[in-house]
């Protein structure tokens, strides 16, 4: 079942591992939202842990750019990668920062009263460059809150030859690079204990790049350890299963989320197995693709929705701030951002990228850009 070499390759396409990026961003949404809904706190703990979703996207985008970029012999221009992650995660996030951008300058027009000392000039530009999460701070640009994991992975991206060269002078050694992986989440989470009195996985403005680097890591080591795995339709399901009950059993009876982010490595790993088994299942059904494709939209675009409903909620109905969402609202507020993440998605979403494709691939010497996607692609 588990070869000396890696001999079991993937499919090119992984589908359940694009089904499931839309569970971990609807995942997200609802962890926001049972911060302002009705629901006592204790009513949903394994939504109150669904915030490490995003730690799971960053283990799926290792696993998923080693599929993409490093099963050959060798590794992709740094051109050719570089402007391909550009164009599939840039346009997105430069649409919903525009907007939250005309809101916020058009909020006086509405007699909706905004903080501008959260939604400062520099936090702007930190956000529209990607780097807001690159150094040490002490709150969180509200621009798009969720959009700090962006710029932890634009991080990744920019160092990518480095991640390659770990991948393909160990890729015949998977375990030695998750052990790296391991290592560096260790030594990272006491550097950041030490520093800032939390643990790893609270990092986000405040220096998210610590995160994603042992997370992106222990991604290409899972990738390579399950090329040298082969396990049956049967096998693969049971596995895909069990690690999906133990995840979400962690997760609901608040296990240390250092616990959660390693049981998340081999849901991943057991979801691309499945895949290889040839074992289709709901989360390779179409709808379930597009979900996953419209992920990206979901996650940014959740917040900038949430603020501005509420906002208006409270103006029109003269409600406190504090105010709580009942079932109801918030089963329309969830429709209405699934619409808009759907239409952001097919819209400008693609088409932004396929132009950024045409145009990168102008450049003399290039190839054509492969169509992947953020934060746990799973296309070749």
């Amino acid at each position: 079942m588990i070869a000396p070499t890696r001999q079991y390759i993937f499919p090119e396409t992984i589908e359940p591992l694009t089904g499931v990026r839309f569970f971990l961003a609807l995942g997200v949404v609802f962890f926001h939202y049972q911060l302002f809904w009705a629901l006592p706190a204790d009513a949903a703990p394994l939504l109150n842990r669904a915030r490490l979703g995003v730690d799971i996207f960053f283990i799926l985008s290792g696993f998923i750019l080693t599929h993409v970029y490093l099963t050959g012999d060798t590794t992709p221009t740094y051109w050719r990668f570089i402007s391909a992650r550009f164009a599939r995660i840039y346009p997105a996030h430069f649409i919903i920062l525009i907007g939250v951008l005309a809101l916020t300058l058009g909020a006086g027009l509405v007699e909706v009263r905004i903080d501008h000392a959260n939604f400062s000039t520099f936090d702007f530009l930190t956000s529209l460059l990607l780097v807001h999460a690159w150094f040490p701070t002490q709150h969180m640009a509200n621009w798009n809150g969720p959009s700090w994991s962006l710029s932890a992975e634009w991080f990744v991206y920019l160092a990518f030859p480095a991640f390659a060269w770990i991948a393909m002078r160990w890729r015949e050694k998977p375990l030695l690079i998750i052990g790296l992986a391991i290592a560096t989440f260790a030594a990272l989470d006491f550097v950041y204990q030490t520093l800032f009195g939390s643990i790893l996985t609270e990092a986000q403005e405040n220096l998210g790049i610590l995160l994603v680097v042992p997370e992106f890591i222990y991604g290409i080591g899972l990738y390579f350890l399950g090329q040298k795995i082969n396990l049956n339709r049967l096998q693969a399901s049971i596995f895909a299963f069990g690690m999906t009950v133990i995840l979400l059993t962690a997760m609901h009876f608040h296990a240390d989320d250092r616990l959660v982010v390693g049981i998340a490595g081999p849901f991943v790993l057991s979801l691309g197995l499945l895949a290889k088994s040839g074992q289709r299942s709901f989360l390779s059904h179409k709808w379930m693709q597009f979900g996953g494709e419209a992920s990206f939209a979901l996650y940014l675009v959740h917040m900038p929705i949430l603020m501005v409903w509420r906002n208006v909620i409270q103006k029109w109905f003269e409600l406190e701030k504090t105010y709580r969402m009942g079932l109801p609202e918030v089963a329309i507020l969830l429709t209405l951002t699934l619409i808009a993440a759907g239409l952001i998605h097919i819209w400008f979403e693609q088409p932004s990228r396929l132009w950024l494709r045409g145009l990168f691939s102008q450049k003399p010497g290039s190839m054509a850009l492969p169509d992947t996607s953020p934060l746990g692609d799973s296309k070749g």
